[in-house]
């Protein structure tokens, strides 16, 4: 390689570098319309805070212009590569998901079947459906839509057949009809005017019987963490799993501190100035004074013991905006029933948080 190719090379290296340097210090030259992400992927800013990309996602390469799902708790590990200007994108650490016994890390995107996407987000799984979930109604043309499955094909398609399948009899007479038609018959009389509103049917919940199960102890004694229940209270009258954030008391504080001369436990302290619950890398709109469970001397944990449930709302780096079913305590109760070596997953579910609610705060 000659001297002169060598030099037009580094210029040309140095040049790119630069560029790449200076980013972030050129304005910023946004398309009009945000790009279409794939399901269950993010739309967040890119490092400079100029336009909305598509978030890498874990094992993906990432930089300052192509940055990781912060909402999966994933960051970019430059270390892993030579390139200064490039990484991997890597999970925080966080509880692992266990679904019919395949281990997906904190933050990793699956399909447990071409119906559905998934994600694990510290212990929790959240599915999306991939299929649509559209209703045909019946109609002179197509008086007997049923969904069927194709073979080669994950979700079921719509077909129109003429007669109803389990329903022979009512064929035959309706074909008797047609050849000695009544004088009031009419072939589309049998269809009934829909309003603009859909057909008014009725709905499954009108005949439930409500069951909920408890809230589950907090996954973790300190910081942001899940609480879930299983309940049928909504419009189908199906077992779902509901969940709502929680903190039973921050993982920097010092309670014990706070413990007055002559006690033994500080309760249920209370948050002396506002904060803003942080999740996921956003912040609670609202600054809030919480109560939090405290700490005693004499080896006994302090647990929440009644707490009401209301509505956190959220605001992303990136401007979006979300609200979550959050955990707030009224009182702890301190006892020797307690975690081993501060696991809550090996605590007693026997106790149970008395008095909850739904509460508009």
């Amino acid at each position: 390689m000659s001297v002169e190719t060598s030099a037009t090379l580094s210029l040309l290296l140095l040049l790119i570098s630069l560029t790449v340097a200076q980013d972030c210090s050129q304005p910023c030259a946004c398309p009009a319309d945000p790009p279409l992400c794939p399901v269950g992927t993010s739309l967040v800013l890119d490092g400079c805070g100029c336009c909305k990309v598509c978030a890498r996602q874990l094992g993906e390469p990432c930089s300052l212009l192509e940055p990781c799902d912060h909402h999966k708790e994933l960051y970019c590990d430059y270390a892993l590569l030579s390139d200064t200007e490039t990484g991997i994108c890597m999970a925080q650490e966080g509880q692992t998901c266990d679904l019919g016994g395949v281990i997906y890390r904190s933050g990793e995107s699956f399909q447990p079947s071409c119906k559905h996407h998934c994600v694990c987000m510290n212990g929790e799984i959240g599915c999306v459906p991939m299929c649509a979930s559209d209703v045909r109604l019946p109609s002179p043309d197509c008086p007997y839509p049923r969904r069927i499955q194709i073979p080669g094909k994950c979700c079921e398609e719509w077909v129109c057949e003429q007669t109803p399948r389990d329903h022979l009899y009512q064929s035959l007479v309706a074909r008797a009809s047609q050849i000695h038609p009544l004088p009031s018959s009419s072939p589309v009389s049998v269809f009934r005017q829909v309003s603009p509103h859909g057909p008014v049917e009725e709905s499954p919940r009108d005949n439930c019987v409500v069951q909920t199960t408890e809230w589950s102890e907090c996954s973790a004694t300190c910081g942001m963490a899940v609480s879930s229940r299983i309940t049928n209270d909504n419009q189908r009258c199906q077992l779902e799993r509901q969940t709502r954030i929680c903190m039973v008391r921050p993982c920097d504080s010092q309670q014990e501190i706070e413990i007055k001369r002559g006690k033994k436990c500080n309760r249920t302290p209370k948050a002396t100035r506002g904060m803003r619950f942080e999740l996921s890398g956003c912040l609670s709109t609202r600054l809030y004074k919480p109560k939090f469970c405290g700490i005693c001397t004499d080896n006994r944990c302090c647990t929440p013991h009644a707490t009401i449930t209301t509505e956190v709302e959220f605001h992303c780096p990136e401007g979006d905006v979300f609200t979550k079913k959050m955990m707030f305590i009224k009182t702890c109760s301190c006892h020797h029933d307690c975690p081993q070596d501060n696991d809550i997953f090996l605590a007693s579910n026997t106790r149970r948080m008395v008095g909850d609610y739904d509460s508009n705060m």
